[in-house]
């Protein structure tokens, strides 16, 4: 483990009606976070909920707590011009472990870690596709799943911290599999994975820490009961009734 706890200081919480009222603090799980902090108990943490809910404002700011750009990349590196960090990510902190502190207060080049974020991934593979330190292979030649993957086998095999911003935009049933796979595989290594996810085959990663996000704040659950899992669940089983109610509008 390298992170404990993602949580916006006192003297930087929103404090008048028209901060409290400004987004991202209007976002449930952020206004929740701005009060009590966001821990992490386990190496491997999904964060799911619905399109809207906060998830990846929540995975851009922890991965800029740790150095990452939030549009993607690895640690203690930038691609393209700089930017000024998102408004969560200014003033959330993060409180790591001794394993985490030493990594951040090292040079540059001790850094692990790697943002992906799947809308800025392809963007980014085709930026840093033959520069020092990523991969050799030309990902444009790649499907967007064979790109995804090169990324995973390249940059996922040090002990830090990678987040993933719904990183099954891309992949196949059974590329989801191998990412299971290669995440419960890291966690076991002293690294640690946060994700933010639509996918129930990556939220199953065994011994993963669930966190629902969405109206409520956000919950620790298990996967059997997530409202994903629910209606995958249902629709697999019987999809005209779900697709009745579209074809009847």
């Amino acid at each position: 483990m390298l992170v404990r706890r993602a949580y916006i200081p006192d003297a930087l919480r929103p404090r008048t009606p028209d901060e409290r009222d400004a987004w991202p603090f209007t976002v449930p799980c952020v206004a929740e976070l701005a009060a009590k902090g966001l821990t992490f108990d386990r190496p491997l943490t999904f964060l799911v909920g619905e399109n809207g809910s906060g998830k990846s404002t929540l995975v851009e700011a922890i991965a800029e707590g740790f150095g990452l750009d939030a549009r993607g990349g690895r640690a203690g590196r930038k691609y393209g011009n700089a930017r000024p960090k998102t408004p969560l990510g200014e003033v959330l902190r993060l409180e790591t472990t001794t394993a985490g502190a030493r990594m951040l207060a090292g040079p540059r080049t001790k850094k692990k870690g790697f943002f992906l974020r799947a809308e800025t991934a392809f963007g980014l593979m085709e930026a840093v596709s033959g520069m020092r330190g990523y991969w050799d292979e030309d990902t444009t030649r790649m499907s967007h799943g064979e790109g995804f993957f090169t990324v995973f086998d390249t940059m996922f095999r040090e002990r830090g911290l990678y987040v993933m911003d719904e990183p099954e935009a891309a992949l196949s049933f059974t590329s989801c599999l191998r990412l299971v796979a290669l995440m419960h595989q890291l966690s076991q290594t002293g690294a640690q994975v946060v994700c933010a996810t639509h996918s129930p085959i990556l939220a199953a990663t065994p011994d993963a820490d669930i966190i629902e996000v969405g109206e409520h704040g956000y919950r620790r659950t298990k996967w059997e009961e997530l409202e994903l899992v629910d209606h995958w669940r249902r629709y697999l089983d019987n999809p005209a009734s779900y697709l009745r109610h579209i074809a009847d509008s």
